[in-house]
């Protein structure tokens, strides 16, 4: 069918010459069902215009004519008819399409009018948070989503080209938004599924509307060296035409046509001029076998000069969805050089339908009638397999003007793609940003994965405008809008699975650490009342909280109320800390230089957690690390996140039983802070063993916080805690203590 007369009948009512084409193709059983949409539809459309402003009747005649085009089977073709006819589904029993035409055709429709929807709100998207390519991706997810069926995808494609003509035909303006969401969404659908006919027009239609003067100056370009190139192109023809009868080789040879997007992405891609491209002079010879193929691809070579960096095999190495042909570039004598492709004629038929020829003549019963869509997986997972490949891969603009597929990686298993692509749903703002949630997803999750605020304070929800229970499941296209009271928090119901307010994992966190930070809360609370009261017994009650934490062991005071609280800390070492603190009342002789910190007064580690910022670190005293040794974090319940060696042996106890709450640590600046050790000696019993040792760290300027002794027979254990500055220190401790006679170090 020409592009003329589909333009034509665009405009034409349904009557027998637009029946005719309509059903090209078709038994004459497939025949009756077109008519019947075609009466059914007629009068409920007339008079009334689709969004773009088109005539409603117009643009379902077209849609139906750009499919039978495409071959596309008598139920796609008068279920694009029936979408039109109404845009709110009704309940299934009383739906006069199913009762009418049957539950197949009644799929199709309400797929269609899903995917409509879908347009109708993001193109009225005002939210900026949807224009970024996350956003991109998540609208071609939602899309294949709510395409359970390769025939509702061609349908809205059938549709939006349509569209596109009619902006072109009544010389009304096409809104940049729409023409760019061709360009970013329907056309690298049309690429993915091989439908070359539908993506070149497309893409040259939106990038007309897109940037107009460029697209004027390519068209002048091609224009002006058209007769030259035309003439060029026949004598090329003619001359490959008597060598392939001459070797018995059955072929058609035509001139391919030159399509003004790809002319320009190419231009841009490869930063060459117009008069570099090579394929502006391009021939296609379509042959009978694959033998044919190369045989013909050899005696083209041995005529012309073969270009060796512009030859490819898409045949033995097909594109991923499905294309094949061989591709080379030639020179005659005079160095001008053209493209010639070869390919079979069934390669053709492909690389002109694409998944919707597959569909077609595997489908179709000899006489081209209807096509039962269900209980063929192996067909559905077909072109799954092309669509998921292609959600995947990032759309790159390659330039390639040999309508072939943009490079991208194969997909995986399509049955592994599929049971993944049923573990989303995606629904949408009111703003219509795509949000991708998992299977079963309510509106509190939905109110969770916006903001957590929003989740803690969600008391009601509307989907597509009604007012819904929180405990409703959501489905892949609805609009979700959030009732919010403007404070408050989270119900403890939300956490019972068996109840079903959340399906995510990360709403289930979110809700748990809402408690436990009351939980917390309340601890402190607690145990500041405690600890005070205790003061007050003491009568210190003027004493500094921070600092007398810090004493105790702990980073912040906060730390020792929870403690408390939790019955982790006597409040009998209130009064042992002040009778020390008495009694230890003249200068301590330590044989440290004191101008250096020590992390047990200060409580600064100088750990960093990977990829947190402020978080409070304690040095676990299980292995007392220092730098630089290995280490690793625990995240404790209260206490921030303790630091232990890596080769710590209760590290790896917690983190086997507990594994989500090990964490990333390194050393940040440590400067010149001192880090608590332990050292065990074993030495044999002699007098002046205790002064020996002394010696040793005060010799080497270590200030030593704590001893621990014990004897059996003639053996002595000791075990000292010093304060160091680096591994080094440790060495040099470890071998000064070893040369003492009768007395063996190591580092706990």
């Amino acid at each position: 069918m020409k592009h003329s007369e589909l333009d034509s009948l665009g405009t034409q009512q349904f009557d027998e010459a637009w029946l005719r084409q309509a059903s090209e193709g078709l038994s004459d059983s497939a025949r009756d069902l077109i008519a019947s949409a075609a009466a059914y539809v007629a009068q409920g459309v007339q008079d009334k215009l689709a969004s773009t402003g088109e005539a409603l009747s117009s643009h379902c005649a077209a849609t139906a004519l750009i499919l039978a085009r495409l071959d596309a089977d008598a139920v796609t073709r008068a279920s694009a008819l029936l979408c039109f006819l109404s845009m709110q589904d009704s309940p299934s029993k009383q739906d006069p399409i199913l009762k009418e035409f049957g539950p197949e055709v009644m799929t199709l429709v309400r797929g269609a009018r899903a995917l409509y929807r879908l347009g109708t709100l993001t193109g009225q998207s005002h939210d900026q948070a949807v224009t970024g390519s996350d956003q991109k991706e998540m609208k071609r997810k939602m899309l294949l989503a709510m395409a359970a069926d390769l025939r509702i995808v061609l349908i809205r494609l059938a549709s939006r080209l349509q569209s596109l003509r009619w902006y072109t035909q009544s010389k009304q303006e096409c809104p940049p938004a729409y023409a760019r969401e061709t360009l970013e969404l329907y056309t690298p659908l049309a690429n993915r599924l091989g439908i070359w006919q539908v993506k070149w027009e497309m893409e040259d239609l939106a990038f007309r509307f897109l940037q107009p003067d460029t697209y004027k100056q390519i068209a002048r370009q091609l224009e002006e060296k058209r007769t030259e190139r035309e003439q060029f192109i026949e004598q090329v023809r003619e001359r490959l035409l008597r060598a392939l009868h001459q070797e018995q080789i059955q072929a058609e040879v035509t001139g391919r046509p030159k399509h003004i997007y790809s002319i320009w992405n190419k231009m841009r891609n490869k930063h060459i001029d117009f008069t570099q491209l090579y394929d502006l002079r391009a021939l296609r010879v379509i042959v009978a076998d694959e033998r044919s193929c190369y045989t013909a691809l050899a005696l083209v070579h041995s005529m012309w000069t073969p270009i060796l960096d512009e030859f490819d095999d898409y045949i033995s190495r097909p594109k991923p969805n499905g294309y094949r042909s061989l591709h080379t570039v030639v020179a005659d004598a005079q160095g001008r050089c053209f493209e010639v492709q070869i390919r079979t004629h069934d390669m053709h038929q492909y690389a002109e339908y694409g998944m919707a020829a597959h569909w077609r003549y595997k489908e179709a019963g000899p006489q081209g009638g209807q096509v039962s869509a269900g209980g063929d997986n192996d067909r559905k997972i077909a072109w799954m397999r092309q669509l998921l490949a292609w959600d995947r891969e990032s759309v790159q603009k390659n330039g390639n003007d040999d309508q072939t597929p943009h490079e991208g990686a194969l997909a995986q298993p399509a049955e592994a793609s599929l049971a993944r692509n049923d573990e989303h749903i995606y629904v949408l703002t009111p703003q219509a940003r795509v949000i991708e949630l998992p299977v079963g997803a309510t509106p509190v999750d939905f109110a969770y994965y916006l903001h957590t605020d929003l989740g803690h304070r969600c008391r009601g929800a509307r989907v597509n405008g009604q007012m819904v229970p929180l405990l409703t499941r959501l489905q892949t296209g609805q609009t979700v809008e959030i009732i919010a009271a403007k404070a408050g928090g989270p119900s403890r119901d939300w956490l019972n699975p068996q109840l079903g307010f959340l399906a995510s994992s990360r709403s289930r966190a979110k809700v748990r650490a809402w408690f436990n930070a009351i939980e917390l809360q309340q601890r402190m609370s607690q145990g500041q009342g405690m600890v005070e009261k205790e003061l007050q017994r003491l009568g210190r009650t003027a004493v500094n909280l921070e600092q007398m934490a810090q004493q105790l062991g702990f980073a912040r005071a906060d730390d020792l109320y929870v403690a408390v609280a939790k019955d982790e800390f006597s409040l009998r070492q209130l009064d042992h800390l002040f009778r020390d603190t008495t009694t230890n009342a003249e200068p301590e002789q330590r044989v440290f230089n004191v101008a250096h910190a020590s992390v047990l007064k200060t409580g600064k580690s100088g750990v960093l957690v990977v990829g947190v910022d402020s978080l409070m670190t304690q040095l676990a005293r299980c292995c007392r690390p220092a730098p630089p040794d290995l280490i690793a974090g625990f995240v404790t319940k209260g206490r921030g996140v303790s630091i232990h060696r890596a080769d710590c042996k209760s590290y790896h106890e917690l983190a086997c039983r507990h594994p989500e709450r090990a964490i990333e640590v390194d050393w940040g600046h440590t400067g010149d802070t001192l880090y608590p050790i332990d050292i065990a000696i074993d030495a044999q019993e002699r007098p002046n063993l205790l002064r020996d040792l002394s010696e040793v760290f005060a010799r080497l300027r270590l200030n030593v916080t704590g001893i621990n002794t014990q004897s059996k027979r003639s053996l002595t254990r000791l075990s000292f805690t010093i304060e160091v500055k680096d591994g080094e220190q440790i060495q040099r401790a470890l071998a000064a203590l070893n040369e003492l006679n009768g007395v063996q170090a190591r580092r706990l």
